[in-house]
């Protein structure tokens, strides 16, 4: 065979090895696990990009406007608070949906009912859920998995879609917050409602 064919042959082989071996070693990177900071730190990035605030955190008023309670992050609709009395009239099918000034609490056609204690605290929050009992609520929309349907507007659809990384990293950063004490109301829903969703 002419060494130019053989010299052309091993650069072509000496190439594919080394694409190959790259190809190889950038796989093995991407499926290396991710440490526990690192989950936490993109759970964190998650809950702060993906509006769990937005219905979980309790809200201050001030000069600046609305801003996040700092002392109650994703604690849920306070116990304490007092909800204006509303006109059942403009809530139902085709009309309209109602919230309060925190937007931690919600009327709708399915009825009354409040975002969640999301803090570890183990009588009110997620602090006896398990990782998969946390995974198995947002991908199929039950309370710890196996209780009454969520209730809107809680998009569980939605975060049902992200990766199981996606999940357990937002479960691992749930589990660093502050604890807070904090009992959410149970949700007040029509009959028919109730048979549809069941009972907590």
């Amino acid at each position: 065979m002419n060494m130019s064919i053989i010299k052309l042959y091993s650069i072509i082989v000496f190439f594919i090895g080394a694409v190959l071996f790259y190809t190889g070693c950038n796989a093995a990177e991407q499926k290396k696990e991710m440490t526990q900071a690192e989950l936490v730190d993109k759970g964190k990035y998650l809950v702060e990009t993906s509006g769990c605030h937005d219905c979980h955190t309790p809200k201050t008023f001030g000069p600046e406007g609305m801003k996040l309670d700092e002392t109650r992050l994703l604690s849920g609709h306070p116990a304490d608070f007092q909800l204006y009395e509303i006109d059942t009239d403009m809530i139902g099918p085709g009309k309209w949906m109602l919230t309060n000034d925190h937007l931690t609490a919600w009327v709708g056609p399915w009825g009354l009912s409040y975002a969640a204690n999301l803090t570890p605290d183990n009588a009110t929050g997620l602090g006896t859920v398990s990782e998969e009992m946390f995974i198995k609520t947002i991908r199929e929309g039950k309370m710890k998995g196996v209780g009454r349907h969520i209730l809107p507007p809680m998009p569980w659809d939605v975060y049902g879609k992200m990766t199981d990384e996606d999940l357990k990293a937002i479960y691992s950063y749930l589990r660093t917050i502050p604890v807070v004490k904090n009992q959410v109301p149970n949700p007040s829903l029509p009959a028919d409602v109730a048979e549809l969703y069941g009972k907590r």
